[in-house]
């Protein structure tokens, strides 16, 4: 394995934490989401935050996602907690992607409950559509700031709507 191999592989989370007092209420299938998301973020991701990799920081790297005054807050330290880089994102253009994500995923849940199997397949193929929509949203706000890809950004907006969520 050659350095940069070594150091590209290094660019990654190795932990992800969501503020508790941003989550107001969660449900059982809210709860697997978040929890799904998490698994897999960890299992395979990209992630280079620029500023603290052009600093000397090559990861793995801690994350931890807020919402603050309206901003998705993402701290990033390093393996020992030290903090790396915090990165404000304004949300303003996230909130209808993350409103027809909460209105699609309910359809989703009520019809694995009672809907045939094509209607099941219907629904999940618009949920996957606004997901893809959103994390390519999330790609261009990122754009400049974290380098990432296509999977680690559906995933993080899991997690951004899972800091969404109201009671």
């Amino acid at each position: 394995m050659t350095d940069s191999a070594s150091t590209s592989s290094d660019h990654r989370i190795a932990k992800v934490d969501l503020d508790e007092e941003t989550i107001i209420w969660r449900n059982a299938d809210i709860e697997q989401e978040r929890k799904i998301a998490i698994f897999d973020l960890i299992e395979e991701n990209t992630f280079k935050p620029l500023r603290a990799a052009e600093r000397g920081a090559s990861g793995p790297y801690h994350l931890r996602l807020a919402v603050r005054d309206g901003r998705l807050l993402m701290t990033i330290a390093d393996t020992k907690d030290e903090l790396l880089e915090e990165l404000l994102l304004g949300l303003a253009r996230f909130r209808r992607p993350i409103r027809e994500y909460f209105a699609i995923c309910d359809s989703y849940y009520q019809a694995i409950r009672k809907a045939t199997p094509a209607e099941i397949e219907t629904i999940d193929m618009a949920r996957r559509g606004v997901h893809n929509r959103a994390a390519e949203l999330l790609l261009e706000r990122l754009e400049g700031k974290i380098e990432t890809d296509f999977a680690t950004a559906r995933r993080l907006f899991t997690l951004i709507c899972v800091l969404h969520i109201k009671g």
